[in-house]
């Protein structure tokens, strides 16, 4: 095959092809927390305010900083097939061990303690417990099918143009809270750095939808996410079609 020939090109061109970048500054992010996780916030279990829509849409729009997931192949070394050639197969994929979120933390310290609360419910640490601070006390981690669930990164640019990237994380919960620096020296905003583990991520390209679109789920795609995560078939239709689920605990 011939060597492609360079050509000339103009401002148009330019313009077209990478005077047109994509910003870090334009993604949101949706956490859907499992029900039984609900369900512990809202109860005498979980520690701090209860879990509502407010308080979702507040950590949707509190999330400083995300990474788009990194990949890579795991590949066999040949090294005899030809002389003098190393040839590399690939035979897995790989994902990231952890996906990093950075939140702004208000004076009610809800990023703090949702995902606190989450974390108390994988060990089953009940903040009723009176026993809680006791020096023998133990506990019970929970069923990974209780406590792990999807999240959402959706990647858009500040005209709402063109397409979006979804980067679905499954499998997901909170594995760790880094350490939140204070200090007597002068002020800074309170940043809450939570890292997720989860199982592998799927990507998909959408035309972006406004929140009031009425381009809605099918049927299909609710029973899937039902299935996924263990939620009732109305619940992941009001979660896929941009609702919120509040439990409330009587």
């Amino acid at each position: 095959m011939a060597t492609p020939q360079p050509r000339a090109r103009n401002v148009a061109d330019l313009k077209v092809s990478i005077l047109n970048p994509s910003l870090t500054s334009t993604y949101e992010t949706t956490f859907v927390f499992p029900t039984a996780v609900q369900q512990w916030i809202n109860s005498s279990s979980g520690v701090g305010g209860k879990l509502n829509s407010t308080k979702l849409e507040k950590i949707q729009l509190s999330c400083r900083e995300a990474s788009l997931p990194g990949t890579s192949l795991a590949t066999h070394e040949m090294l005899n097939d030809f002389t003098g050639v190393r040839e590399r197969h690939a035979y897995r994929r790989q994902y990231d061990d952890t996906a990093s979120f950075g939140f702004y933390v208000d004076v009610n310290y809800d990023s703090i303690l949702l995902f606190e609360n989450w974390i108390k419910f994988i060990v089953n640490e009940d903040s009723s417990n009176f026993d809680l601070d006791n020096r023998n006390y133990s506990y019970t981690v929970n069923f990974p099918d209780e406590y792990k669930s999807d999240i959402y990164i959706k990647k858009f640019e500040k005209d709402y143009r063109d397409d979006t990237l979804e980067y679905k994380f499954l499998n997901a919960y909170p594995l760790s809270i880094n350490t939140m620096p204070l200090s007597y020296d002068a002020s800074q905003l309170l940043i809450c750095t939570v890292n997720f583990s989860f199982s592998r991520y799927v990507v998909n390209s959408k035309k972006f939808t406004s929140p009031g679109s009425s381009t809605l789920a099918t049927d299909e795609e609710i029973r899937a996410y039902a299935d996924d995560t263990g939620r009732s078939f109305r619940d992941a239709q009001t979660i896929l079609n941009g609702g919120f689920i509040e439990t409330l605990i009587e």
